[in-house]
């Protein structure tokens, strides 16, 4: 794969993951949206099938990486780094523009919610949504873009986020790449589309589980620029845990692959 394959792969993937992913999230929580209370198993499997798209989708470009705790976890199982800060740049500027292909979707709907008497008034706590109690500086809308605790205990926050990025890559580095060894393959793409699924659903609760820096704080950057009507703020006191967490957890799993597995 050249750098620039790697860099278009990683851009369009990580945009059809966020677009689809916020996508699912803005379905279920914003007001005139025909999918409005869902539910969490709905957020759940959107952001599986977010993840199966994406990886169909850029696969044969780039490996399908589209997160850079699987990109760290990656480099470190092969003792190769050069061509990390590719993968990087393509994630975080990927994820920007899903985030904001998602708004556009959604315009219509951010606007109505963001205008209501009653969100203005005082913002009901939605499936999906930051936790106003725990992140009192996180705007209304802002769990569209990206995650919050649900209860603000840094270090079980951290700690949150760590395991379920280690599961993730280790699923990733065990059942998910392909012949290369260099990305995800076709049956892995799904593997680990599923897993990341059971994530959502047995350890989403307490953050949100990002479990992918790029898709953390890619949309959190974009919910700071948007010219979104009552926003409030970007939590900018909580944006390190979804960025320090999951690539302590993708160094971790690639420790374990190394001790355990190769």
């Amino acid at each position: 794969m050249s750098s620039s394959d790697i860099f278009i792969g990683e851009i369009i993937g990580t945009a059809v993951l966020i677009l689809l992913g916020a996508g699912v999230v803005a379905a279920v929580v914003l007001k005139r949206s025909k999918a409005q209370n869902a539910g969490w198993v709905a957020i759940t499997f959107g952001w599986g099938f977010a993840v199966l798209t994406a990886v169909y989708i850029s696969g044969p470009l780039s490996g399908a990486h589209l997160n850079p705790a699987v990109t760290v976890g990656i480099a470190i199982k092969d003792s190769d780094w050069s061509d990390v800060p590719v993968y990087l740049a393509g994630q975080l500027i990927g994820a920007m523009l899903g985030a904001f292909l998602a708004w556009l979707a959604y315009y219509g709907q951010f606007q109505a919610h963001l205008t209501d008497p009653e969100i203005i008034a005082a913002p009901p706590h939605e499936e999906g949504m930051v936790s106003e109690k725990a992140a009192p500086k996180a705007g209304p809308v802002l769990g569209v873009f990206s995650t919050g605790p649900e209860v603000r205990v840094v270090w079980q926050n951290l700690a949150t986020e760590i395991i379920g990025t280690t599961v993730l890559v280790l699923a990733v580095l065990t059942q998910g790449l392909n012949d290369s060894g260099k990305g995800l393959g076709v049956i892995g793409g799904l593997l680990v589309a599923l897993v990341v699924v059971g994530i959502g659903l047995s350890l989403g609760g307490p953050t949100g589980y990002a479990i992918n820096p790029a898709r953390d704080l890619g949309p959190r950057i974009v919910h700071a620029l948007l010219p979104l009507p009552n926003k409030g703020g970007s939590d900018w006191g909580y944006a390190w845990i979804p960025v320090v967490g999951p690539l302590i957890g993708g160094a971790l799993a690639a420790g374990i692959y190394n001790l355990a597995f190769a």
